[in-house]
């Protein structure tokens, strides 16, 4: 428990808790290392999980073009748990990586307990929505 406390503490989107709200996430969190290679998500497909990368990087494809590579601090699977809907793209391991896994259930209690976390997720999503719409006129 105190190596995944050590990570928790690294991660960005967990900067701003305290000791006893570390130990919750890590709780709620699984910490798993997967290949290269592995397939986190298909874009179309419904979600269950949420993800915070500890080491190595992630390609997210959309329409089988890539639009983003993601490392260690970054995460990913939010827009799925938070409306429901299927995924907005595919995630891809591209090297061996060590993930935090949050499943659907768990995610929804990170959101109601931590409102800085809330926050974070928030407005990641609302910034990735940004840079997938088409660019409007003036």
């Amino acid at each position: 428990m105190d190596r995944k406390l050590e990570l928790l503490r690294h991660v960005p989107l967990f900067g701003r808790l305290n000791h006893k709200g570390l130990e919750t996430i890590a709780q709620l969190a699984d910490e798993v290392d997967v290949a290269a290679g592995t397939e986190l998500c298909r874009e179309g497909r419904s979600g269950d999980a949420f993800y915070v990368i500890i080491d190595g990087s992630v390609r997210i494809d959309r329409g089988g073009v890539r639009v983003n590579t993601l490392g260690p601090g970054d995460f990913l699977g939010e827009i799925a748990l938070v409306d429901g809907g299927p995924r907005t793209a595919t995630a891809t391991t591209e090297s061996a990586s060590r993930l935090l896994v949050v499943g659907h259930r768990e995610f929804h209690t990170l959101l109601e307990d931590f409102p800085d976390v809330r926050l974070a997720v928030l407005e990641a999503l609302a910034e990735r929505v940004r840079r997938l719409e088409p660019a409007v006129p003036h």
